[in-house]
């Protein structure tokens, strides 16, 4: 009788994080700034080869999400409606709260010296970031990581081949390339998982000469940096949610919340709303709603409901600002608030998603990337707040789906 060796336990990827930061925290101390410098490349690199991997991640996720999504009739309106009225609070969140509370000023340590210094006092410049939007090319939008560029040239390929697949004399060989897109996105998400699997040996490298340099100072930003998020992703849910639930759902909150404890729970230890999704569902079965409204709310909806990583980014582009001594106009925060919701689209299911698409907009409308590195130390935090808010806002657009939806004309079965 043959025997298999039992299988070794992994650690937890935030366990790692968590014990690079120690390690980090103790090995920059004792270094001092000189000997901690060279500790800092570990996590540019990093962060460059996520960015470079993340482009055409994007383009090849917002692709698949048009080929595979359907959305008809008065139920596919009340779904982008409400999903845009919620996107769109929760930009609001974000920004105010950055805005009221000043939390990037807490690290401008770091703008007074080392590579983010060259930001201090910047402009950014949207009206280059405007005319990015139609690409010159095909490759340089990938080539520049321009993501705007990028997601018109998703929606274009999108929507065309969904067009080429339906026509008889196209269908076939349509049918290949959507296959082929398939298994380009499957290895990249592949690829994206090795890069990921790095970034407890980047947050080493980043806290090594965060506290070589300046100290613990940098600390105090970063409990700044995730306060911030985690009471901008409260109010989302205790006011915007409680709101909707009582207002227009016309449901109990305590009846929801015994059912969407273990969805949330699921999401804070998954970091995956996607992930969660078959708990989510179930939870929406047993709180009686429609399997059309829950199809539609969390399934389809999953793919750009993403109300977690949107108010995280508003808030987060405002932060880094602040931290490098950029001022923004309230007409530039509306227009990076614009590029954060549309960089939200479709990436649920990508490991990291809100980090990873904020890497991308930085480098869209000309903020420091650089600050990037010290900010996912703490992102294993604020990555399980942007899951769970992304489940819960999966489910509040079902049980809005579902409210307007027609009573069925016959009897119960």
């Amino acid at each position: 009788m043959l025997t298999t060796a039992p299988s070794k336990r992994r650690i937890p990827l935030y366990l790692q994080i968590l014990a690079g930061m120690v390690v980090g925290l103790a090995l920059g101390a004792l270094l001092g700034k000189d000997a901690s410098a060279p500790f800092g490349e570990l996590g540019k690199l990093i962060i460059s080869l996520i960015k470079a991997i993340a482009t055409p991640l994007l383009f090849l996720v917002i692709v698949n999400a048009i080929l595979k999504t359907e959305i008809r009739g008065a139920a596919g309106l009340r779904l982008i409606g409400w999903a845009m009225l919620n996107a769109s609070i929760a930009l609001t969140i974000g920004v105010a709260l950055s805005n009221l509370l000043q939390g990037g000023k807490h690290l401008t340590v770091l703008a007074t010296s080392g590579t983010t210094a060259s930001y201090v006092g910047k402009k950014v410049d949207f009206a280059g970031v405007v005319n990015s939007i139609v690409p010159t090319s095909i490759a340089g939008p990938f080539v520049e990581n321009l993501i705007l560029a990028v997601i018109v040239l998703a929606l274009l390929f999108g929507f065309g081949l969904r067009i080429a697949r339906a026509e008889e004399a196209t269908k076939d060989s349509a049918a290949v390339v959507e296959r082929g897109l398939e298994a380009l996105l499957r290895v990249t998400e592949i690829v994206l998982g090795w890069a990921i699997k790095l970034i407890p040996l980047a947050v080493f490298g980043v806290v090594t000469k965060a506290v070589g340099e300046h100290g613990f100072a940098p600390l105090r930003g970063l409990s700044w940096y995730v306060g911030t998020a985690l009471l901008g992703f409260a109010l989302q849910v205790g006011i915007t949610y409680h709101a909707w639930l009582w207002l227009f759902a016309k449901r109990s909150i305590a009846a929801f919340w015994r059912e969407a404890k273990e969805p949330v729970i699921y999401a804070l230890g998954a970091n995956s709303s996607l992930a969660t999704l078959p708990v989510t569902l179930n939870a929406l079965n047993r709180l009686g709603v429609s399997k059309e409204a829950s199809t539609l709310g969390a399934c389809v909806g999953t793919n750009f409901n993403n109300d977690g990583i949107i108010l995280y980014e508003g808030m987060a582009v405002l932060f880094v600002a602040q931290a490098a001594g950029i001022d923004m106009s309230l007409g530039q925060q509306v227009m990076a608030a614009l590029v954060c919701m549309v960089a939200a689209m479709g990436v649920a299911g990508i490991p990291e998603a809100g980090f990873i698409s904020l890497a991308l907009v930085l480098n869209t409308v000309g903020l420091p990337i650089e600050m990037l590195p010290l900010l996912l130390t703490v992102d294993w935090i604020v990555a399980r707040g942007r899951s769970a808010v992304n489940v819960l806002s999966d489910m509040m657009l079902s049980l809005l789906v579902d409210r307007g939806a027609p009573a069925p004309s016959g009897p119960a079965p």
